[in-house]
């Protein structure tokens, strides 16, 4: 079974984060589910992105490598939309990374040193009409990651719903979301 460390979005460490986490463990990963807030949550995008400037970018990436520490190295990181500057900076700097699943957010590889990591596998998943990820960058960063890693793959759901795997906030896609639990089983069970 694989061991995981998952980020959650810029609303905060909601309920939803929470229920996705103890999906995987149901099926008995380990999940470590830090809160980067500090216990605040958001009832928007938008305030939860205010609040992820207000407290910096590098802030969010100091508090993610500060929930890695003490924990094993051969983690998969995990990260929904905001998480997953944490997660991916993780994946692709500290030695012995499992895997890597990006959800709702891909950064290009170069943001975190020399690329991507040989080997380190990595899913991407999010909406295809979705304006934070498609219209963003992100959707020609995950191109670009599954174009010069084999072991990266891309799953795009219809639909324009951004963190819609979180069934505790508005934008929850119940068939997409119980597509990409699924997908992310099977992921940790091939890397675990």
């Amino acid at each position: 079974m694989a061991e995981v460390l998952l980020f959650h979005h810029a609303y905060g460490l909601t309920a939803g984060v929470r229920s996705f986490a103890a999906r995987l463990e149901a099926a008995g990963h380990t999940v470590h589910v830090p809160d980067l807030y500090d216990g605040a949550v958001f009832d928007t995008l938008g305030s939860g992105i205010a609040n992820a400037k207000k407290i910096g970018f590098d802030t969010v990436l100091d508090r993610g490598r500060r929930a890695a520490e003490g924990l094993p190295a051969e983690l998969v990181y995990a990260g929904f939309s905001l998480g997953v500057l944490p997660a991916q900076s993780l994946a692709q700097t500290r030695p012995a990374a499992r895997g890597a699943l990006l959800m709702d957010a891909c950064l290009p590889a170069e943001e975190f040193g020399d690329g991507w990591p040989a080997g380190l596998p990595a899913q991407v998943h999010g909406m295809e009409a979705d304006p934070e990820f498609a219209d963003s960058g992100d959707l020609d960063a995950a191109r670009a990651l599954v174009a010069a890693t084999p072991e990266t793959e891309l799953f795009l759901y219809p639909g324009r719903q951004h963190v819609f795997a979180d069934d505790s906030l508005p934008g929850y896609d119940e068939n997409a979301a119980t597509l990409l639990t699924e997908r992310v089983l099977a992921f940790l069970t091939r890397v675990g």
